[in-house]
């Protein structure tokens, strides 16, 4: 069952007319994949908890409407600016049908179950885009003392959250986040080994730490907690947007703008950079900007000898797994061959089909392979978006190509990019959100 709010925005659609260049400036949205843990993590505090540069989508509201009806008081005091009370929260039992709204809803359990010693969670919703396990939540919890039950929903309890050394099975960026939160108010010390350590995982371990939390080695693979009594209220300001930034250099690149994105996280961009200059992107990293100059000639760079390259993703300082998608149809506007490896989902290539549809040229290898050879003219022709990051691959493939281009089922691009249609009018796109 979904809400009446998602399937308003699953009828909606843009239309878009392509061959504009997108120029100008624009500001980095707050980061989703931080958003969601930080917002799960005010669960934990003891007092009022103000958020700033939060992005206003549709994950996020949901993951408002999950506090909201646990007890939590939450008011929107800004464009993007959050305060959330978790003082009132009486219950650790998640929504059903909110809970299927968002993948993100899992990220509660760790909290709730350190701080009410147990936590139903349904089976939790997101993207389509393959398997994707919560094995390494389950173990994590258990081995910080933790029984759990499945039938038909995870129900999890403890006498009491102790600290131990955890060593993941995989870097899971969510069953990092969760094993993150559930230490910080464990008793003893918790050493997390081969955990995840992404840009949003180090913004939400500042966050704790503005809290009170005592962790150690963020940014690297091995995290140190040690256990504390009381988490405070406070504070916060949301690290930007890597996967957005990178999605509007790619919009620009490939239409041929010039762009400038501000309020930007320079060290973030460590895998990105090189990664589209395989493509022909350069991108001007400045102190808190980045510049993607008009007059570039997409070309894809072959690897030493002439071989085909490839952009394959990973598990940070990788190139992130969200961007394989984006850069998918800006390769179908460079001169040459590369070969995309979308390592970790294998859901993530199937939405190919629609841009050979308006004239690209990918060879779909199998689940987590695809090898594309431009320029390709495209034309516009009626898509649908299967998840976030497949829909924004979709926009730029339409605000590249001739002619008149729809895209239905927006709601998922909404799930990650703010106000998105509005923006890119800003930058001189004609994009317009329709209902069916």
């Amino acid at each position: 069952m979904k809400t009446a709010s998602s399937i308003a925005r699953a009828m909606q659609s843009f239309v878009i007319e392509g061959g504009r260049p997108l120029s100008g400036t624009v500001r980095a949205s707050g980061n989703k994949n931080g958003a969601l843990p930080i917002l799960a993590a005010c669960v934990l505090a003891s007092g009022e908890v103000r958020l700033s540069n939060m992005p206003r989508i549709r994950d996020v509201e949901t993951m408002v409407e999950l506090l909201v009806d646990l007890g939590a008081e939450a008011a929107w005091t800004g464009a993007n600016e959050l305060s959330v009370d978790p003082t009132g929260v009486n219950k650790s039992n998640l929504d059903p049908v909110l809970a299927r709204e968002i993948r993100a809803s899992f990220l509660l359990a760790g909290p709730l179950l350190a701080r009410f010693g147990h936590v139903t969670v349904p089976p939790p919703g997101g993207d389509v885009i393959g398997r994707r396990r919560l094995d390494t939540h389950i173990h994590a919890f258990q081995e910080l003392g933790v029984e759990v039950e499945l039938n038909g929903a995870y129900d999890m309890r403890t006498d009491g959250l102790r600290g131990k050394r955890l060593y993941l099975d995989e870097a899971s960026v969510m069953g990092t986040e969760n094993a993150i939160m559930a230490a910080v108010l464990a008793e003893g010390r918790t050493c997390v080994g081969h955990a995840a350590c992404e840009p949003h995982i180090q913004d939400l371990c500042r966050f704790l730490v503005a809290l009170g939390a005592q962790i150690e080695g963020i940014g690297s693979n091995v995290l140190h907690i040690d256990g504390v009594d009381e988490l405070s209220g406070g504070a916060y300001r949301v690290g930007p947007e890597h996967v957005e930034v990178a999605s509007f250099a790619a919009l620009a690149a490939a239409t041929g703008g010039d762009l400038t994105i501000e309020d930007v996280e320079p060290d973030d961009l460590i895998a990105i950079v090189p990664a589209f200059r395989k493509l022909g992107i350069e991108m001007e990293v400045a102190e808190r900007s980045v510049r993607v100059a008009e007059g570039q000639e997409l070309h894809v760079i072959d690897d030493l000898g002439g071989q085909i390259p490839k952009i394959e993703s990973g598990v940070w300082p990788a190139f992130p797994a969200d961007l394989t998608s984006i850069a998918l149809a800006v390769a179908t506007q460079a001169t040459g061959t590369v070969l995309i490896f979308e390592k970790m989902f294998e859901n993530r290539l199937f939405f190919v089909d629609k841009l050979v549809s308006m004239g690209a040229r990918i060879i779909l290898c199998d689940p987590h392979r695809a090898v594309v050879t431009g320029p390709a003219q495209l034309y516009g022709q009626r898509l649908e978006s299967p998840d976030i990051r497949a829909g924004m691959a979709m926009l730029i493939a339409a605000l590249c190509a001739e002619g008149t281009s729809t895209i239905g089922n927006v709601g998922q691009i909404d799930r990650g990019y703010e106000r998105i249609d509005e923006r890119l009018r800003d930058l001189g796109a004609v994009i317009e959100r329709t209902e069916l």
